[in-house]
């Protein structure tokens, strides 16, 4: 039976990683790691089968090839797959252990590893294996650049007198820390009284000055709900691509998705602070604030939650408010918005299928897995979310003659649950809260959660003298 250190005995003896790239156009990395203090007959050494934030199982120990163990002294001990994920050693006495082993990475997304001859972008989840019961145990990663780089973006903590090495509390921050290495283009702002590093990768038409005074306004906005930022620092990692976007939060880091020729377009350079926007909240708001299920993580298998219409639906309320609030909007603009999600949410038919609950537990098995049925069947925790969290602070606004809004309830469930108790919020617990804020019951929001269907949006919209009007309604006609 395998058990675990002690916290003092791991402290001092963390698990010790070198990443090094011999054929980057060839996409791969090679991998060694360190394991001592071994005291059981056999060690399982496991690779996560999914990455946090993004909710589908990518099964990443497929990359995985020419696994290899041996003792201090170089000699070979023997390993066999036990599960699809999971690589059994027998230490056979031994108190450290050697293992090594090759991954492909060769797909690009926010959320998976790449390598080419150019750089190459580490994923966590799909590079670094864990031994089976000691997650909490410190790691330390040592990087060594292929020769024609020269630089790395992480948010990884640098282990003082080492060079190109970092350190880890636990591997739940090994797992939440990306790590860009390359030639990309570093700039620095101060906002929130907090360093930010923004590494740009691939090149593009942006003007860092203009990026680092506009960004840090979007920091400054974020920050102000919460009344603190929790970082002592924070690194944006931006891939630049002929065409794309997206993008997937961090501890204190993200990885975003850009169309590198799109930073000189009105609507292309919004586009891209409230892509930043989305990823900062997230610092609060899932990787602080956050559904009970979603940590610790279960990396073996899927993590169910009904509340990502939280987590992700509040958050993309958030992202184009944060950038009206910095100023880059107009109000007509942003009720524009506004509207272009009711569109969004209301032209698909899933809709009236799928519950935003619903939707949230089942995004493992459809919001990510989407075929040609999935605009019938599914609808988005995103922007449906987004127009739920809309309609609450407009409610709780009228409920409290404007003295409060979904602000306060953001920055009281962040205290109460990730300051003061430690853990995540239950599906009572939020609606619990929230209802404290508002001085009133929220059981019509919440009804509008857990069954499909159209909500009445000008029910709320009306608290501030709008109403949102069907301009295709006088043409409309029965088939």
């Amino acid at each position: 039976m395998i058990t675990t250190l002690s916290a003092e005995a791991l402290a001092l003896n963390p698990i010790r990683f070198e990443v090094s790239f011999k054929e980057p156009q060839a996409h791969y990395a090679e991998i060694t790691m360190e394991i001592d203090r071994v005291k059981e007959d056999y060690v399982d050494v496991k690779m996560p089968v999914w990455a946090p934030g993004s909710y589908l199982v990518r099964e990443f120990s497929k990359n995985v090839e020419g696994f290899h163990a041996k003792d201090a002294n170089g000699r070979p001990l023997t390993s066999r797959k036990v599960s699809k994920n999971t690589w059994r050693v027998s230490s056979k006495g031994a108190g450290k252990i050697m293992v090594s082993y090759r991954v492909y990475a060769f797909e690009v997304s926010v959320r998976t590893s790449f390598i080419d001859a150019s750089h190459a972008f580490l994923s966590p989840t799909g590079i670094f294996m864990y031994v089976d019961n000691q997650i909490n145990r410190p790691a330390e990663v040592k990087i060594i650049p292929h020769k024609s780089w020269n630089k790395i973006s992480t948010g990884l903590m640098e282990k003082e007198g080492e060079v190109n090495t970092y350190f880890a509390a636990d591997f739940d921050i090994l797992f939440d820390a990306p790590i860009e290495v390359g030639n990309q283009d570093v700039f620095e702002f101060t906002a929130a009284g907090i360093p930010h590093e923004v590494a740009m990768v691939s090149g593009g038409n942006y003007d860092k000055v203009r990026l680092a005074k506009d960004m840090a306004k979007i920091v400054e906005s974020a920050t102000a709900i919460f009344g603190e930022n929790p970082n002592k620092k924070y690194v944006f990692i931006v891939h630049n691509y002929h065409s794309g976007g997206g993008g997937l939060e961090h501890l204190n880091s993200t990885v975003l998705g850009a169309s590198r020729f799109n930073y000189n377009s009105e609507s292309g350079y919004k586009s891209f602070l409230s892509l930043v926007a989305h990823e900062y909240f997230h610092l609060w708001n899932i990787k602080r604030l956050r559904p009970e299920a979603l940590g610790p993580f279960n990396y073996d298998q899927e993590n169910y939650t009904t509340n990502l219409w939280i987590g992700e639906g509040f958050t993309a309320y958030y992202d184009n408010l944060l950038v009206r609030r910095a100023g880059f909007h107009t109000e007509d603009s942003y009720l524009q918005m506004l509207a272009t999600d009711v569109t969004a949410v209301e032209n698909r038919p899933g809709n009236q299928v799928q519950p935003l609950s619903e939707s949230s537990f089942d995004a493992w098995i459809k919001y990510y897995r989407q075929d040609e049925n999935s605009l019938n069947s599914i609808v988005s925790y995103y922007n449906k979310g987004a127009l739920i969290a809309m309609m609450m602070d407009l409610k709780i606004l009228h409920s409290t003659k404007g003295q409060k809004g979904l602000d306060d309830v953001m920055r009281e469930a962040y205290n109460e649950f990730y300051k003061k108790q430690g853990k995540g919020y239950s599906d009572a617990a939020f609606k619990d809260l929230a209802e404290k804020v508002a001085g009133t019951s929220l059981d019509d929001i919440y009804h509008l959660v857990n069954t499909a269907g159209s909500p009445d949006y000008n029910k709320y919209l009306q608290f501030v003298g709008l109403e949102l009007v069907d301009l295709n309604a006088a043409t409309k006609r029965r088939i």
